[in-house]
């Protein structure tokens, strides 16, 4: 029996697979923690991407919103127009002054505003500092809700629709009058657009439609900034996917 007890104890330590259990475990938690630390760090470095994007962009808006406000600061009251800092957006709010009720042609004293704000606009969007970053110059047409009260509110909301398309294909046309050098006209036509919402965002006044302040016109800037964080997010997202299968 000793002799037995001898041989297998030999066969045992000449064999180079047997390995304890607890061997086994303390390599896979090992190869466990090693991919763990190397996840970890890929995400860490991922995350600071992301976070340097949303700071690069709020920076970008900000210093946007400086340099338009800079230059027209003067102008906005007598334009009866406000610079949102939020969204970017120069908005025209005097309905008398922008169009005849219902009807879609410029006022001569909009296009004598859209004359002077125009190309003094388009020339701080299309500078180095900004110019690699515009997306869309947006000109957006508002209405109210109402038409002439007899038709139903479906039906005033496409009246509605197409009034403010016509309206805001009339507006881009007369700021692109406004631009003599082909070079910045052809830079506006590649990123500008007109868009007609109807009613869609109304102004509220204590959860009441301000009828007036509704019926407006605005330019809106789009950064590119949004389309890389959107991307770099759907990239993060199929990166979390896969590790997770």
């Amino acid at each position: 029996m000793k002799e037995k007890t001898a041989i297998l104890l030999s066969h045992d330590e000449e064999n180079p697979f047997a390995q304890s259990t607890g061997d086994l475990m303390a390599g896979l938690l090992l190869v466990f923690v090693l991919i763990l630390a190397s996840t970890l760090l890929r995400l860490e470095d991922e995350f600071e991407q992301k976070v340097s994007f949303a700071e690069d962009y709020r920076l970008l808006r900000e210093e946007l919103y400086q340099d338009l406000n800079e230059e027209f600061k003067m102008d906005l009251p007598r334009w009866s127009a406000v610079l949102d800092r939020d969204t970017l957006s120069l908005r025209f709010t005097e309905p008398e002054v922008l169009f005849d009720q219902g009807k879609d042609a410029v006022k001569g004293r909009f296009s004598e505003i859209i004359s002077d704000f125009f190309p003094r606009y388009v020339t701080i969007l299309s500078s180095p500092k900004y110019k690699e970053s515009i997306e869309e110059v947006r000109i957006e047409g508002h209405t109210s809700s109402e038409w002439t009260g007899k038709e139903d509110q479906e039906m005033a909301y496409f009246l509605n629709m197409e009034l403010s398309q016509n309206r805001t294909r009339n507006v881009l046309r007369s700021s692109l009058a406004t631009i003599g050098d082909p070079d910045l006209k052809d830079w506006v036509r590649s990123k500008i657009t007109a868009n007609g919402l109807s009613s869609s965002q109304l102004i509220l006044k204590d959860g009441v439609e301000n009828k007036s302040a509704s019926r407006r016109v605005e330019f809106r800037v789009r950064t590119n900034a949004e389309e890389k964080i959107a991307a770099f997010l759907e990239r993060w997202r199929d990166s979390i996917q896969k590790e997770s299968r």
